[in-house]
């Protein structure tokens, strides 16, 4: 297979693809960040509670 066929069915190939709408980007992107909030202060509640014991059992 030479470079130039490649190319052109590269760019055949990329008439084909299903862009995502603006607001489905857009939906999905809040969707990543509100979970990944969400994950940040489960981890961080977790932390703390996590520390506290540790320094209960470690100064006793």
């Amino acid at each position: 297979m030479n470079i130039l066929k490649y190319l052109k069915d590269v760019k055949a190939e990329s008439k084909n693809i299903m862009w995502p709408t603006r607001r489905t980007t857009t939906f999905f992107t809040i969707a990543v960040i509100v979970i990944s909030l969400i994950t940040i202060i489960y981890m961080g509640v977790l932390d703390n509670i996590f520390i506290s014991l540790v320094k209960d059992w470690l100064l006793k």
